[in-house]
C-alpha cells in the first residue's frame, strides 16, 4: 500500500495546478438548482474531463432540473462489479453572486460561491479519476460517476436512478465535503423530514359574532407546542416549526393557520415513531380539524457493518498518507442518505473547508490534493463484500 501511495500521491502532485485551475473554471460557471441551462452546461464541463479520462458519458434528461451525468469506463471487465461515485454540480448560490462574493485565493483559503459544496468535491473524484487513468491503474469495481443538478432541493428529479445505480453498486463514495475543518468523514446522517399542518375553522366576526367561528389559529398553537415536546435531544431527535402563517385580520376569527416543520432523525426506527405522532395529532379545538401532509424526504444514514469496514479501510489509507481520518454525524442530508440504503456509503470525502451555504464559504488548498490521493487510494480497494448479480453492467450499459 506505501508504494502505491505514493505513486498517486506524486501524480496528483503533479497535476495540482491543473486540479486547481479546472476548479476555478467550474466554480466561475454559477450553477443555481432553479437554473438548469446553467446546471446543464456545468454537467457538459464535468463529462468533457471524464471523456479524456477515458469515460464514457452521458447526460440525462431531467423532468424538472438540468438533468444528470452518467460516466462509466470505455474499457473494463466484463461482468464486473460497479462501485459508485455520487455528487451534485448545483448550489443555494443565485446567477450574480459572484458579483459581491468572487472566487478568491486568501492564503491556504481558496473561497467562493459553492467552492466547498460540492465543486472542489467534484474536482477531487474527477483527478482520483484521472489519476488512476495515467498510472494505468485497474480497479477491481468498475468506477461509475453519478453527477445531478438538484441535490439541494432534495434531489426528487434524480432519486429514482441515484437508488437504482446504488441498488447494484457493492460501494458509494459520496463527494459532499467533510464535516468540520478536522476533515472527518460522515458515517452516519439523520433521517430529513418536513410536513405541513394546516388548521382548518370557521371564520366570524371577532367582535359582533366570535362565539360562531372556531379558530384555526387558537389550535395550531396548541399543535406547534406538541410538536415542540416531541424533540428528543438525548436520541438525537430535533423537531422544528420554522414557519407560520394563516388568518384574514386581527377582527376575524381566523378561517385557516398552517406550520411548516423539519424533523431530524437519526435512526429508521425512530422516524417511524415520530411520522406515527405527528400523523397522530387530533384537534382539540371544537369546529376545527386537521390536515397534515409530508414525510421523511431523506431516510437517515446509519452506519451498517459494511461501511464501517469502508471507513476502516479509508481510516487505514490515511494513515499511511501521514494524516488522521475520524468520523462523524452529519444533521444534514444528502444523496448518501438514499444510497445507503442499498449499499456500503462513504460520505464527506469531498474538500475539507468550512461555510457551506454561507457568505465566508472556503476550501483549504493544500488539502484538496490529499483527499484527492485518499478518494483514488479508496477507488482502488478490493471488493469487501459478496459480489452483486452479474446484471451490474447491463443496467449501466442500459442507462448510457
Amino acid at each position: 500500500m506505501k508504494e502505491l501511495a505514493q505513486r498517486v500521491r506524486a501524480q496528483v502532485d503533479c497535476a495540482a495546478e491543473q486540479q486547481l485551475d479546472f476548479l476555478r473554471r467550474l466554480v466561475t460557471l454559477e450553477t443555481p438548482t432553479q437554473a438548469p441551462v446553467r446546471t446543464r452546461q456545468g454537467l457538459q464541463l464535468l463529462a468533457g474531463h471524464l471523456q479524456a479520462s477515458g469515460f464514457r458519458c452521458r447526460i440525462l434528461t431531467g423532468k424538472c432540473s438540468g438533468g444528470q451525468l452518467l460516466a462509466i469506463p470505455r474499457v473494463r471487465q466484463r461482468g464486473q462489479s460497479l462501485q459508485l461515485l455520487i455528487g451534485h454540480v448545483d448550489t443555494v448560490w443565485p446567477c450574480g453572486t459572484l458579483a459581491h462574493m468572487p472566487l478568491v485565493l486568501e492564503g491556504d483559503r481558496l473561497k467562493g460561491p459553492g467552492v466547498f459544496d460540492m465543486k472542489a468535491g467534484l474536482c477531487n473524484a474527477l483527478f482520483a479519476l484521472r489519476t488512476l487513468q495515467v498510472l494505468q491503474l485497474q480497479p477491481a469495481l468498475t468506477p461509475v460517476v453519478f453527477i445531478n443538478t438538484d441535490e439541494e432541493t432534495g434531489s426528487e428529479d434524480s432519486l429514482l436512478r441515484l437508488c437504482r445505480l446504488a441498488r447494484i453498486a457493492q460501494r458509494a463514495y459520496v463527494m459532499e465535503p467533510a464535516l468540520d475543518m478536522t476533515g472527518k468523514l460522515k458515517t452516519a446522517r439523520k433521517g430529513v423530514g418536513k410536513y405541513v399542518i394546516t388548521a382548518h375553522g370557521i371564520a366570524a366576526h371577532a367582535g359582533l359574532n366570535p362565539e360562531g367561528g372556531a379558530s384555526a389559529i387558537l389550535e395550531l398553537a396548541h399543535v406547534v407546542q406538541r410538536l415542540f415536546g416531541l424533540n428528543d435531544q438525548a436520541k438525537g431527535v430535533s423537531i422544528n416549526v420554522g414557519k407560520i402563517d394563516g388568518g384574514l385580520g386581527a377582527n376575524v376569527v381566523a378561517p385557516r393557520s398552517s406550520c411548516e416543520v423539519d424533523v431530524r432523525v437519526p435512526t429508521a426506527a425512530q422516524g417511524v415513531v415520530i411520522d406515527q405522532a405527528i400523523r397522530g395529532l387530533r384537534s382539540v379545538t371544537p369546529g376545527v380539524r386537521l390536515g397534515i401532509t409530508g414525510g421523511l424526504r431523506r431516510p437517515p444514514l446509519e452506519r451498517s457493518p459494511a461501511s464501517q469496514e469502508l471507513y476502516r479501510y479509508a481510516k487505514g489509507i490515511a494513515g499511511v498518507l501521514g494524516f488522521k481520518l475520524e468520523e462523524g454525524t452529519a444533521g444534514g442530508g444528502s444523496d448518501g442518505n438514499h444510497s445507503s440504503q442499498y449499499t456500503a456509503t462513504l460520505d464527506g470525502l469531498g474538500a475539507v473547508g468550512d461555510g457551506a451555504h454561507a457568505q465566508h464559504e472556503f476550501v483549504f488548498v493544500d488539502q484538496l490534493f490529499e483527499r484527492t490521493t485518499l478518494l483514488a487510494l479508496l477507488v482502488m480497494a478490493p471488493s469487501f463484500t459478496h459480489p452483486k448479480e452479474d446484471r451490474s453492467c447491463k443496467v449501466s450499459c442500459a442507462l448510457l
